[in-house]
C-alpha cells in the first residue's frame, strides 16, 4: 500500500494529477518521496525537504453522511501526534496548533496539507525526522536534532497503521471524540492567538475551543466570539 519514489515534484499534486486522470486510488495508498522539490504548505509556503525526513500523501475517500471534509485537517494531526507521540517516546512540549501544524517547544515540526479532488480529499503530510528545513516566518524543529533517530520507513509504516486507524473512526462518525483528543492534545484554551478574518482582517484573541465543524474560536478583547474556518493562525510570541 505503500508506494516510495526516490524524487518529486509534489506527492501532493502527483496523486491529485492521478485522480483527475481517472486513476482509482483506494484509502490506505500512499506515496511517499525520498526527496521533494517542489513541496507546498499551507498559503503558498515552499515546504520542500531532503533525504531522512519524511515527505508523504495519501486519499481519503468522502461518502455521503461523512463528517464534514474539512475536519480531516484535525483529524490528520491527531495521526500524525499519535505516530510520533509512539515513534518518539518521552519528547516533551508536542503540541498541536491550528489547523494542522505539529509544534514541539514551538517550532514546527509537521505539517498537513489538505487539497479537494471531487471526493476524494489528498491528504499531504511533512514531518521533520532528520533536519529541518529554513522556513522565513518560523522556527523548525527535528527529531534527530532532538535525540529521536528515526527510520523514515519504519515510521511510514507506524503513520499508515495510524491514519488507517484514525480514517477509519471518522468514516465512524466519531469526529466528536476526535475532536476532543485534537483539543487535548493542543495549545491550552486561553492561549493567544492572531488570525486574518475575512471581515475584521487580522485579528487577535484567546483560543476559545473549536466549534462543531472543528473552526477554531476566538474570544476577542470585547468578549465576542469569532470563529476562523480557514487561513493561518499563529501563536502570539512565535
Amino acid at each position: 500500500m505503500i508506494e516510495i519514489v526516490a524524487e518529486i515534484g509534489s506527492t501532493n499534486s502527483a496523486l491529485r494529477a492521478r485522480l483527475a486522470a481517472g486513476e482509482g486510488l483506494h484509502e490506505g495508498n500512499w506515496l511517499i518521496a525520498d526527496r521533494q522539490t517542489a513541496g507546498r504548505g499551507r498559503a503558498g509556503r515552499v515546504w520542500s525537504g531532503g533525504l531522512g525526513n519524511f515527505m508523504g500523501s495519501t486519499v481519503a475517500l468522502v461518502h455521503a453522511g461523512d463528517p464534514p471534509a474539512s475536519t480531516l485537517a484535525l483529524v490528520a494531526g491527531v495521526a500524525v501526534h499519535a505516530a510520533v507521540s509512539a515513534s518518539a517516546p518521552g519528547l516533551h512540549d508536542l503540541q498541536l496548533k491550528w489547523p494542522n501544524d505539529l509544534l514541539v517547544g514551538g517550532a514546527k515540526l509537521a505539517g498537513i496539507l489538505l487539497e479537494r479532488q471531487g471526493d476524494c480529499v489528498v491528504v499531504g503530510i511533512g514531518v521533520n525526522l532528520a533536519e529541518a528545513p529554513w522556513l522565513p516566518d518560523r522556527e523548525t524543529a527535528a527529531l534527530a536534532l532532538l535525540g529521536h533517530r528515526l527510520d523514515r520507513d519504519a515510521f511510514a509504516q507506524s503513520l499508515e497503521a495510524v491514519w488507517a486507524d484514525t480514517l477509519a473512526r471518522w468514516h465512524r462518525g466519531e469526529w466528536p471524540a476526535l475532536r476532543a483528543e485534537w483539543r487535548a492534545h493542543a495549545h491550552p484554551e486561553g492561549t493567544r492567538l492572531a488570525a486574518h478574518d475575512a471581515v475584521l482582517g487580522q485579528i487577535t484573541g484567546g483560543f476559545a475551543g473549536l466549534d462543531p465543524d472543528g473552526a477554531a474560536l476566538l474570544r476577542l478583547a470585547d468578549g465576542t466570539m469569532r470563529a476562523i474556518h480557514a487561513g493561518d493562525v499563529d501563536l502570539i510570541g512565535d
